[in-house]
């Protein structure tokens, strides 16, 4: 048993949760671990390629693919959305975030890609959840974690319009919708659907064979379950093997559905850490995990980054104050368990997936803190 594998199958005797896949990687050196079960009846032992609804770790495949546009010439990131996104070209912005809805005043200027790429493009999550632009928001940017309560790309955004925009464009980094808004974007620059594309350019070339929005009949058997936490902390149910990811959805969300494995995902973040590649240049690469927020920007999501900035579409991490944090350490977590980051100053990638879902973003579990760690001091040799 390896490092990892003890580390992980502690939390499983524990029952935080009934197994988990992980994989950490530097230099020469790689660990695997599949630990406990892929359900809390133990039907079947967890294994390496078992699959897992990644939740938020979407978003930096997400962003990555509008970074392809951007190498194509299809895209600037000073360019304004209105000609794909013209629901959102002129948006309505309230007047302070603690404004009612109908208080107004139109945007300084347009919203770009380079602000839906930094999540600065004045829809999303702060850490008050009470302002009366976020309560409008709710309606429209549902929980990810249960894509077919989601209607199709256009229904949506026609939705978002009619929510205020809760800061001027660039103002502020707000969580979650600008990622739901890349995916848009690249599919009506493309044409092509966002499962299509992401499939052609990255999925397919990085042998990702498991990765997409939806689990076919011939894999579900590797399918896991999902919990959430109960009042009693006991798990409860969430969605199974034949639920809301054994069809093709019809909004693929940007900000948060896709089903993976470890392998899959650690090929991704491996082609980060190898500076690209084939599939993106070095510059686009230090792009997505450079931090590109001022302090000021950073103060209104700090429930979300705690000790963080954002790249394209992920954290990176700007301060050494905890053991797992590394300056310029990049990836994100999901809210069904899951996490994937890259050191590319030590050129360490983690992954871990899980199967227990998140409460709450200020909520973080011992066991995700003791696998970042773990991370962090990982050898490049034994």
């Amino acid at each position: 048993m390896n490092g990892l594998e003890k580390l992980l199958d502690r939390y499983v005797a524990e029952q935080a949760f009934p197994g988990a896949v992980a994989l950490v990687a530097r230099g020469d050196r790689t660990e695997v671990a599949a630990v406990g079960s892929v359900d809390v009846d133990g039907s079947a032992p967890m294994r390496p390629d078992s699959i897992f609804r990644v939740a938020s770790i979407t978003k930096t495949v997400v962003a990555a693919a509008v970074m392809m546009l951007v190498e194509d010439g299809r895209l600037t990131l000073e360019d304004t959305v209105e000609a794909w996104l013209p629901e959102i070209a002129r948006p309505r912005v309230v007047r302070t975030p603690q404004s009612p809805i109908d208080d107004v005043v139109p945007a300084r200027r347009a919203i770009t890609v380079d602000d839906l790429l930094t999540s600065r493009a004045g829809y999303g999550w702060p850490s008050d959840f009470t302002y009366p632009a976020v309560q409008a928001l709710f309606p429209v940017q549902r929980d990810g974690r249960q894509p077919r309560t989601y209607p199709t790309a256009d229904e949506w955004m026609a939705e978002l319009a009619g929510v205020p925009a809760l800061h001027q464009p660039g103002e502020a980094w707000l969580y979650d919708t600008c990622s739901t808004l890349q995916g848009v974007l690249i599919s009506r620059v493309t044409g092509q659907s966002l499962a299509d594309f992401l499939a052609e350019r990255l999925f397919e070339p990085l042998a990702m064979a498991d990765t997409g929005f939806h689990v076919p009949a011939t894999k579900r058997d590797r399918m896991t379950s999902y919990y959430q936490p109960d009042a009693t902390g006991r798990p409860r149910l969430a969605d199974g093997p034949d639920g809301q990811w054994s069809t093709p959805p019809a909004f693929p969300l940007g900000h948060g559905g896709l089903v993976s494995t470890a392998t899959d995902w650690a090929a991704f973040t491996r082609m980060l850490v190898a500076g690209g590649e084939r599939l993106l240049s070095a510059e686009s690469v230090r792009q997505l995990t450079t931090d590109h927020l001022s302090a000021g920007q950073r103060e209104g999501g700090r429930l979300f980054l705690d000790g963080q900035g954002w790249g394209f579409g992920g954290s990176v991490d700007v301060d050494a104050a905890e053991p797992w944090r590394i300056p310029g350490r990049y990836g994100w977590v999901g809210g069904t368990g899951t996490c994937a980051h890259v050191i590319p100053s030590t050129g360490t990638t983690a992954v871990l997936l899980t199967q227990r879902g998140a409460v709450s973003p200020d909520a973080t579990p011992s066991w995700l803190t003791d696998f970042w760690t773990y991370a962090a001091r990982f050898p490049a040799t034994d």
